[in-house]
């Protein structure tokens, strides 16, 4: 397993981060359990989560099913570094969501009784909310950071401009700040290479791809192996509306001799933006199979042909669109 430092921190992670979003809703805990063990022999040790993956309302069943594994022993805990979530609904008042400080307080306090540990050490803002002040937010994580139930905070489905406006807001408290970002970035939806990506750069965040795999459209749908996910709707309206593109894709990893799925996630591995692409399995063939992209290596020319199959956005901004 390679390791990087996660962001501008001294941190050091696996470079795939095992999402557990199936964790609960599609394997059980049994199942779950079994692929953490097999994902911690192979030295990944980034585990995402969230507080209200499970979805049933309130109850964390994805943070349960992780706690009760680290709930084992055997150094589980103190060998994983592990990443939740707040923002999502949580109960049926009005501030059982969102980032307000007492939502932030009550939420983390919540995860860690579910995660069984002492604490969370990347806690992550699930999406931004534009009616908490960062003054309010920053102050309920820098409080949390102090009682030690919380080491590092990151983002998640934010924007360049607001990762600018955390970072600086941030650094006239003299903390520390976003170390992460978690976005969606594939092959097919490449619209973060514009802002947000210059901006992680800019401000030493690391960045933690979501859907490396298009939700299952860039794994082979075409072929054999993709019948699984085909009947999927999403992955459905995908291959209807890119089905040129995605023939030219499978059509390049055919050449290489190599899976669509390790290719899909080595594209994002290429990118020195990128600290982990997270990988979701739901079954153990899926998580065992997640590591051959470790091993595929693209050249500049490699990277050139997948640019003329799945064009960008043209760069960062405003190059992208203007002189």
């Amino acid at each position: 397993m390679q390791y990087v430092r996660l962001g501008r921190t001294g941190l050091k992670v696996s470079r795939l981060c095992l999402g557990t979003m199936n964790f609960g809703p599609y394997a059980t805990e049994a199942e779950s359990h079994a692929m953490m063990d097999a994902a911690r022999e192979r030295g990944l040790n980034f585990f995402d989560t969230a507080n209200v993956y499970g979805w049933k309302t309130g109850e964390g069943v994805t943070e349960q099913i992780v706690g009760s594994w680290f709930a084992k022993g055997g150094r589980r805990r103190e060998d994983t570094v592990v990443a939740t979530k707040v923002y999502g609904k949580m109960g049926a008042g009005p501030n059982d969501v969102r980032l307000s400080a007492r939502h932030i307080r009550e939420a983390c306090d919540a995860s860690l009784r579910r995660l069984r540990t002492e604490y969370i050490d990347l806690y992550q803002m699930h999406h931004v909310d534009r009616d908490t002040p960062w003054e309010e937010i920053w102050q309920a994580m820098e409080l949390l950071v102090a009682q030690g139930k919380v080491l590092y905070v990151g983002s998640s489905n934010f924007s360049g401009w607001q990762i600018v406006q955390g970072q600086e807001a941030a650094a006239r408290r003299h903390f520390l700040g976003l170390v992460s970002e978690q976005s969606i970035y594939n092959l097919t939806m490449r619209t973060i290479e514009l802002e947000v990506l210059p901006a992680c750069q800019a401000y030493g965040v690391g960045v933690i791809p979501w859907s490396p795999l298009a939700s299952g459209a860039l794994a082979g749908v075409l072929g054999d192996r993709g019948k699984g996910r085909r009947s999927r709707d999403l992955v459905s309206d995908k291959i209807a509306k890119h089905r040129p593109q995605i023939e030219a894709w499978e059509a390049f990893c055919r050449e290489r001799a190599e899976s669509p799925a390790d290719v899909a996630v080595a594209w994002t591995l290429a990118n020195p933006a990128v600290t982990a692409p997270i990988v979701g399995p739901r079954t153990m063939e899926q998580l065992t199979g997640a590591f051959g992209a470790l091993d595929v290596r693209l050249d500049a020319s490699a990277l050139k042909r997948l640019d003329e199959i799945w064009p960008g956005p043209g760069g960062p901004a405003p190059e992208a669109y203007a002189w």
